[in-house]
């Protein structure tokens, strides 16, 4: 957010901040979110690169379009054994895996 419209919306009695402060995450479980959404943006790109569907990669892990839908936007609902699962089932490397979990911009130590 540009500066002059942060000072604005605070001097209207906005208070501005991030989305964890809002949700009054713990930085764990800021971390926990952030990871997903990197496996999961990770996962999307690597079955897209693979030029398959989402029904393609379904057929592959044995669940349906609708799961791999919700595994790429990082649904709550979807497990992190599920989303490495199909990583791998799409050849992604132990090491590319770990660059997704390691590309994580939390405080978290």
């Amino acid at each position: 957010m540009k500066a002059a419209k942060r000072k604005q919306l605070e001097a209207s009695g906005w208070k501005v901040g991030s989305a964890a402060e809002f949700l009054e995450l713990t930085d764990e479980e800021a971390a926990y979110i952030e990871l997903k959404l990197n496996l999961a943006k990770r996962l999307k790109e690597a079955r897209t690169k693979r030029r398959l569907t989402q029904k393609d990669l379904a057929v592959r892990i044995d669940s349906s379009q609708s799961r791999v839908a919700k595994m790429e936007t990082g649904d709550p609902s979807v497990s992190l054994d599920l989303l490495i699962k199909s990583l791998l089932a799409l050849g992604v490397s132990n090491n590319d895996i770990g660059k997704a979990i390691t590309n994580n911009n939390s405080k978290a130590a």
